[in-house]
């Protein structure tokens, strides 16, 4: 199988998918999310991981993040979060086989209306599997923390989201991303988009190039590294 692209560029935002090994459903309890949520929010309390959505499934999980340009926190999180989650379950399991797929993906995308679209298909996961209805009915994901507004626990940013956004109110922020999950819900068709999972980077033409022009100068300089 092929390795899973990630290209670690300073001062963007990251779509991460982490599969489970095989895609087996290593994720389908309600206690295994719980727990791959609890290290989420651990790795927000140490390294300060800037969490804009996120949605954990049955056999695989989506994290939105935005790279603060310390370089080693996104890598520090998700090594935290995947290593705990697959040592915990195989514990309980009295299982020693592997949890994940070796690698995860990571695509950049562009603030703006790409952000918003991604933070949305990341919602509409588990109504694109036919699980749920509306993504409110999903407690694993971040729609509802998005809708309700800030939280003493919470995972998700929401002033780090609005300002990628262009948004000033919360109100704002949670009246427009109602709107765009609502219109996505009528005319999506249950199909997934690979763009979101599968490429380096989602976004204008202009800021693609912009992005591979970066991503080439890090190459040359040797400052390129991996999340």
């Amino acid at each position: 199988m092929a390795r899973a692209n990630r290209h670690y560029i300073p001062g963007y935002v990251w779509h991460i998918t982490h599969r489970c090994y095989k895609r087996e459903f290593l994720l389908k309890f309600v206690r295994d999310r719980r727990r791959w949520l609890h290290w989420l929010f651990e790795g927000k309390k140490r390294f300060g991981t800037c969490i804009l959505n996120y949605a954990v499934t049955s056999n695989h999980i989506h994290l939105l993040v935005r790279d603060g340009k310390e370089g080693e926190v996104i890598p520090q999180t998700m090594q935290l979060i995947a290593g705990r989650t697959g040592q915990e379950y195989n514990q309980r399991k009295n299982r020693n086989g592997v949890f994940w797929e070796d690698r995860y993906h990571a695509t950049a995308v562009e603030p703006g209306p790409h952000l918003f679209r991604c933070m949305v298909y990341i919602d509409l996961n588990m109504v694109r599997a036919g699980v749920v209805r509306h993504p409110s009915e999903w407690p694993f994901s971040g729609y509802n923390e998005i809708e309700n507004g800030r939280e003493r626990y919470g995972l998700v940013d929401h002033k780090s989201l609005m300002d990628l956004l262009g948004i000033g109110r919360m109100e704002e922020l949670k009246e427009n991303y109602r709107g765009w999950v609502e219109e996505s819900l009528v005319v999506q068709d249950g199909r997934r988009e690979p763009r979101w999972t599968e490429s380096i980077a989602v976004g204008r033409k202009t800021w693609g190039r912009i992005f591979k022009c970066q991503k080439s100068r890090c190459q040359a300089t040797g400052i390129r590294k991996e999340l």
